[in-house]
Order: structure tokens, then C-alpha cells, then sequence
């Protein structure tokens, strides 16, 4: 499995953020402009949590069993497996999730804050970018705990050649 690069959660974010903010001037001048839900921070901020204390979870188990402390419940690796991949697909999907909230953010920014229902829109569209960067982060985070040692043997370095 390869390891999630920020780079391209990046990327995603920002084309995301870019088609996302076209999208809002175009449809805003068509119509009404659909609102950013107050659920969309809050879902983004519990994954966030579930995924950061996870992987807190799964490194304390990590540790005991590296240290052979009596009675310690090891880490079986269909289970981190399973942890990685969930913390690589939210992290994907909060850097898309985010990146389309920043679009509408920043398209309200600029467009007009003196309605007050625009203001609070703007404010929860805030709110999704920083709980979708703090996904990303817990996935990232977890994706390190349970990183694999490299190998350093240069004699099955050799075989493998």
C-alpha cells in the first residue's frame, strides 16, 4: 500500500477549491447559491477525532507489545490495514470536501458579507476547511504510527534485485 503524498491532498484541495468557486460565481448568477450546512464542520471535526484517537489507540498497543509488557493485546494486521486504508480514503475525501467548502468561502468572502445569512455561511464554510485539514492531519498521523519498519538487511536487499 503506498503512503498518502500532502502534496497531493493539496492538489486535490485546490482544484477542488478553484472548480468549487467558479461554480458558486456561476450559479449565483443564476439563482440562489445552495448554503454550506452546519453538519458539514461538525461530521469533519468527529472523523477527525475518531481517526486521532485511533491511531493514539493503536500506537500505545504498538508500544506494549514492542516492549512485551504482560497481558499486552497486540495489533493484528487486518485491523491496521483496515486503519489505514479508512484514514486514507477520509483524508481524500476531506481534502475534496474541504477544498469545494474553501471555494464557497472564499466566493462569499469576495462576493458580499453585509448579509448576514452569507456572513454565517462563510464562517461554516471556515469551519469544514479547518476540520478537513485536521482529517487529514489524523490521517496522516495514523498512516505513521502504523508504518511499517524499512528493511535495512542488504542481503535480502540483494536477493529482491
Amino acid at each position: 500500500m503506498k503512503q498518502l503524498r500532502p502534496a497531493v491532498l493539496a492538489g486535490i484541495f485546490v482544484i477542488a477549491g478553484v472548480l468549487s468557486w467558479a461554480g458558486a460565481r456561476l450559479w449565483n448568477a443564476y439563482g440562489t447559491l445552495p448554503g454550506v450546512p452546519l453538519a458539514a464542520p461538525v461530521v469533519l471535526a468527529v472523523i477527525a477525532v475518531v481517526l486521532f484517537a485511533t491511531a493514539l489507540s493503536l500506537r500505545a498497543r504498538l508500544r506494549a507489545q514492542r516492549e512485551r509488557r504482560p497481558g499486552a493485546k497486540g495489533v493484528e494486521p487486518l485491523m491496521a490495514a483496515r486503519a489505514v486504508v479508512f484514514g486514507q480514503a477520509s483524508a481524500l475525501v476531506a481534502a475534496l470536501v474541504a477544498g469545494m467548502y474553501g471555494g464557497v468561502g472564499v466566493f462569499l468572502l469576495t462576493d458580499s458579507l453585509d448579509v448576514p445569512a452569507r456572513r454565517d455561511q462563510a464562517w461554516y464554510a471556515a469551519g469544514s476547511v479547518l476540520a478537513g485539514a485536521a482529517v487529514v492531519a489524523a490521517a496522516l498521523f495514523l498512516e505513521h504510527v502504523l508504518k511499517l519498519p524499512e528493511d535495512d538487511d542488504p542481503a535480502k536487499a540483494s536477493a529482491a534485485v
